[in-house]
């Protein structure tokens, strides 16, 4: 909320964007650091700070000039192994609170299908695992993990479970 980050549908996570509110001509730069937004034509949701920085807390809303200036790396993450086998899935995330996982299921559907949630029970605790797709061929889920890793995804290439 007061880091200058924000949420955007497509740059991947890590991207730098130069915001600019073109009503007073101040200007932001924030890191994409999360997906969003869930609204019908809005692309883009700045932190609190960023928001604050080109005078837009007050409004809500308003157009917006965004201009991509390069990425941190820091985002790109790898692609795990928990198996090789005949029929894989890739797991982005494990959540004790079934609120984020549906957060991040509907984010990755912004571009993704096949994205579910699977509910486990370790030790008495729930847990709600966020996966995508069912793959015959582990070369076919390991390059979409790498697509997801690049982006800046957590990525666990796993065995494939049915949902009980």
């Amino acid at each position: 909320m007061y880091a200058l980050t924000c949420a955007h549908k497509e740059y991947p996570f890590g991207t730098r964007l130069h915001i600019t509110n073109p009503r007073n001509n101040k200007e932001v730069e924030c890191i994409v650091n999360d997906r969003g937004p869930f609204v019908a034509g809005r692309d883009l949701d700045l932190s609190y700070a960023a928001a604050k920085k080109i005078d837009l807390v007050g409004p809500g809303t308003a157009p917006v000039i965004i201009e991509p200036e390069g990425r941190d790396m820091r985002y790109v993450k790898y692609v795990k192994y928990d198996v090789r086998g005949p029929v894989v899935t890739i797991q982005i995330a494990s959540f004790r609170d079934e609120a984020n996982a549906k957060r991040l299921k509907k984010a990755l559907e912004l571009q993704y299908s096949s994205v579910y949630i699977m509910k486990a029970d370790i030790g008495g605790a729930k847990y709600y695992r966020v996966r995508i797709g069912k793959f015959n061929a582990g070369s076919k889920a390991a390059e979409l993990g790498k697509t997801l890793a690049d982006e800046g995804y957590n990525v666990l290439i796993t065995k494939f479970e049915q949902q009980i």
